[in-house]
């Protein structure tokens, strides 16, 4: 197909684009509960003609369009998980897009809505699948821990999941598309990949007391969050540059109240790095 074919074909379906990027907006969910999203692009798909195969328990599915002839698979990717912000301007129910996956999966549907147009499978072969993804976020740790021990899930990301579910079975290549803010100008480009991640909950365990007449007799397991924390700022200088080492832990506030000493106190933090060796290292 022309590229003269190809914007025709983006141009005629942009408001299809444009009016799901805005719905998808406003209905963000979090990793394996997006439902909302995941039955309304699976209604748009087929609403175009295509079959769509769901993942089942969790939200996710995928579409192949099928040129008829020989040759490799290709997958295209649009997520779907929003981020747990509340304090987002525009949040819904305590969830916001705003890492973009609205886009994504708007652009995923624009595809799928391009691909059935006259003539656009000329000159292609092999098979173009079309994927959405849950979960692509590393959130909500103590809830994907849950659904794991369930069986619902085995893994805690959702291409990871997917894959484990055969999704990927046959797939020679896969691509996704994602939005940035600070490109200088460049409106697209293909990267190289980015850093992997060791995703992780500490828990410190104190001693709960009265906080008035009997603090003498806990153990703050706030303030020894804390000395960890900094003893683990103590640690930066020995990052080393080239391998791209990030610790950011935050914490999830005392679960008791104000008179009563902490007994517990819950932290999450990735680990990123630039190879699986430097994770490894730096997280011990």
């Amino acid at each position: 197909m022309k590229k003269e074919a190809i914007i025709y074909n983006v141009e005629k379906n942009k408001d299809l684009m444009l009016t799901s990027e805005r719905w998808l907006w406003s209905h963000p969910q979090t990793g394996f509960n997006e439902w909302q999203a995941h039955t309304y692009l699976k209604e748009q798909f087929e609403k175009l003609g295509y079959q769509v195969v769901q993942a089942g328990n969790i939200p996710g599915f995928y579409a192949d369009a099928d040129t008829g002839r020989e040759g490799p698979v290709l997958c295209i990717i649009g997520e779907l998980d929003a981020l747990d912000i509340a304090n987002h301007p525009q949040a819904v129910d305590g969830a916001s897009h705003s890492c973009g996956h609205h886009a994504q999966a708007a652009t995923l549907l624009g595809i799928a809505a391009c691909l059935k147009e006259k003539n656009a499978l000329d000159g292609l072969c092999g098979k173009i699948r079309l994927m959405a993804t849950p979960a692509e976020e590393i959130i909500q740790l103590e809830y994907r821990e849950e659904l794991r021990q369930k069986g619902i899930i085995k893994y805690t990301t959702g291409k990871a999941e997917l894959l484990y579910r055969g999704f990927f079975d046959g797939v020679d290549l896969a691509l996704l598309v994602h939005t940035n803010t600070n490109w200088d100008g460049i409106e697209f480009k293909c990267g190289p990949g980015t850093n992997g991640c060791l995703a992780k909950i500490m828990k410190y365990k104190g001693k709960a007391s009265h906080a008035g007449c009997a603090a003498h007799l806990g153990v703050n397991a706030q303030y020894a969050s804390m000395l960890g924390m900094q003893a683990c700022n103590a640690l930066r200088e020995t990052f080393r540059d080239d391998e791209y080492i990030k610790f950011h832990p935050i914490t999830h506030g005392a679960t008791c109240a104000v008179n009563v000493i902490p007994d517990e106190m819950v932290l999450e933090s990735y680990v990123r790095g630039k190879t699986v060796n430097a994770i490894k290292r730096e997280n011990k």
